[in-house]
This record gives structure tokens, C-alpha cells and sequence, in this order.
């Protein structure tokens, strides 16, 4: 059985970008255009791996990143971030949450900054996932 995918992005071409790099090497992708919808999938569908978007409307990546890994439920679920921002300044917002009274969370395992390359996203999916 193929491994499910989530991609939750608010931009249509990243979600269609991912989505093809994810089929075309066997993984069956389900996509979300926000944050709150992204948590609603993540409940429902019981992904084996995230792509998560950090600056989108609705709860931002941030924040659902920081839901996922201290819900015991799902922090186990593997997430990779692609982001056009900086994984230094990804870093620096969850210092400054955990600064001010909310739990310290790990970094992600994977941080990837677009634009991507198809082969590298893929590349990544694998050493996530397999």
C-alpha cells in the first residue's frame, strides 16, 4: 500500500508541484490550502508524512507544526517544511512561542526552502518515509 502524503500549502501550483513529484514515485498525495484545513485532514486521513507551507492564512505552518508535535497523538508523524522563508527564521518564531509560555518543540527533520527541486523533494520524501 502507498504511503499517504499530505501537502498543506495555500499556493494551488506548490500543492500541484507536489502532488506530481508524489505520484510519479508511488506515494498516494492528499493536499490542504490551510493550516486549519491541513489539521482537519491530518485527523481524518492519518497521513504517513506532512509537506507543510510556514506562511499561510488560517493557522499559519508555525503554529500547526507546533500543534502536531505537542499532540502525543501526532507528534510521531514525519514532517517535512517547505517554506520560502529562511529555516533560521522558522527557528527563531518557535524560540520566541516557547519564550513566551508555550512548550518547547524539536526543530523539523526536514527543512527545505523554495523553490525545489523536484529530484531533492523527492529525495528527501524518501529518507523520510521510504
Amino acid at each position: 500500500m502507498a504511503h499517504k502524503v499530505l501537502t498543506v500549502d495555500d499556493d494551488p501550483d506548490v500543492r500541484l508541484f507536489t502532488t506530481t513529484v508524489l505520484e510519479e514515485h508511488g506515494y498516494l498525495p492528499i493536499e490542504a490550502g490551510n493550516g486549519e484545513e491541513g489539521l482537519q485532514m491530518i485527523q481524518s486521513e492519518k497521513p504517513d508524512l506532512i509537506i507543510l507551507d510556514v506562511l499561510m492564512p488560517r493557522q499559519s505552518g508555525i503554529r500547526l507544526y507546533r500543534e502536531l508535535k505537542t499532540n502525543q497523538s501526532l507528534a510521531k508523524v514525519k514532517v517535512i517544511i517547505l517554506s520560502g522563508i529562511a529555516k533560521k527564521t522558522f527557528l527563531r518564531s518557535q524560540q520566541a512561542l516557547t519564550e513566551f509560555g508555550e512548550t518547547a518543540v524539536p526543530e523539523p527533520d526536514f527543512y527545505l526552502e523554495k523553490p525545489v527541486d523536484a529530484d531533492v523533494l523527492a529525495e528527501t520524501i524518501k529518507k523520510a518515509i521510504g
